[in-house]
């Protein structure tokens, strides 16, 4: 008897949130700071607090790394690798004007409870670098989809590329973040690797897969990837959000600063009713949905 693969099984969140059509974007996490650390191995659903990693110091990290708006993130190398004596660490800054990555290594899980939090600490690293959600104990979608794209770019930018835990939005996978840009890519097929990386070794977006930039309100997430798609802009800074309203009724007014002047995008906010928006909970849930289009303030 003929059995679905896995990754087209009706069952799978992915492929149920493409059926419904769900929109990507305004979907990235809010914090404009990540801390990525090496852990070969398995990660059980919380990541790093579930890993190889001490858990007691994990939680301490984690709680640390929180209180001044940094999320951490577990990476690992694409395929199986052996845990090394040494491992690494970066923090990257994803913040617009202050973007950078920074690198550093550490050999017992207690080192990085003494990394500064301020970028003051590491070595810089100049270039494009790809976090490919394949946390599989989390959302089984994520490692089915994820890992053949993170090959994918592994074979273009070898070393530029790790597996990662958790990035949120599960069923937009394969789901791919740009560092130090913090642009968020989502529903990323493999055969979309070389238009990744050319568009970040260019420093453009892609606006056809784009979810959002983290760190900002996901209405001026929203707002900024409408805005390069219909200004037909892809240089990444030739927009940038000036203000954004608080949503009320529903909507919200996003000013943005273009190379031709100010633009307002009206942000509408829908709560959208759905079933099994991941694989891990197949019952009915809700999202909110951001649909922009030009406004007047």
């Amino acid at each position: 008897m003929h059995r679905p693969h896995p990754r087209d099984s009706a069952d799978r969140c992915a492929l149920r949130a493409e059926v419904r059509g769900d929109v990507m974007l305004g979907t990235a996490f809010p914090a404009a700071r990540i801390l990525l650390v090496e852990q070969p191995g398995a990660w059980g659903r919380a990541g790093l607090r579930e890993s190889d990693f001490d858990a007691t110091l994990a939680g301490v990290l984690e709680r640390r790394a929180a209180s001044v708006g940094v999320r951490v993130v577990a990476i690992r190398q694409p395929g199986r690798t052996a845990a090394a004596a040494t491992r690494r660490w970066a923090l990257a800054d994803c913040r617009p004007g202050h973007e950078g990555l920074r690198w550093g290594s550490f050999a017992r899980d207690d080192d990085l409870l003494h990394v500064p939090l301020d970028g003051s600490a590491g070595l810089p690293d100049h270039g494009p670098l790809y976090l490919v959600c394949a946390h599989a104990k989390h959302d089984v979608c994520c490692a089915l989809r994820g890992r053949p794209v993170a090959a994918a770019i592994a074979g273009l930018r070898p070393h530029r590329v790790w597996e990662c835990s958790h990035l949120g939005g599960d069923r937009f996978a394969a789901n791919v973040l740009v560092l130090p840009a913090g642009l968020l890519y989502g529903r990323v097929p493999a055969g979309r690797a070389p238009d990744l990386v050319a568009s970040a070794d260019a420093d453009e977006v892609l606006v056809d897969l784009l979810r959002g930039q983290v760190g900002l309100a996901s209405t001026a997430q929203a707002a900024l990837a409408f805005g390069y798609e219909s200004l037909h802009l892809r240089q990444r800074g030739a927009l940038r959000v000036r203000s954004a309203s608080p949503i009320e009724a529903g909507r919200s007014i996003v000013r943005l600063d273009a190379p031709d002047g100010p633009h307002d995008v009206r942000v509408l906010v829908e709560t959208v009713s759905a079933t099994g928006l991941t694989c891990a909970n197949p019952q009915p849930s809700r999202f909110l949905a951001y649909r922009p289009g030009w406004g007047d303030a």
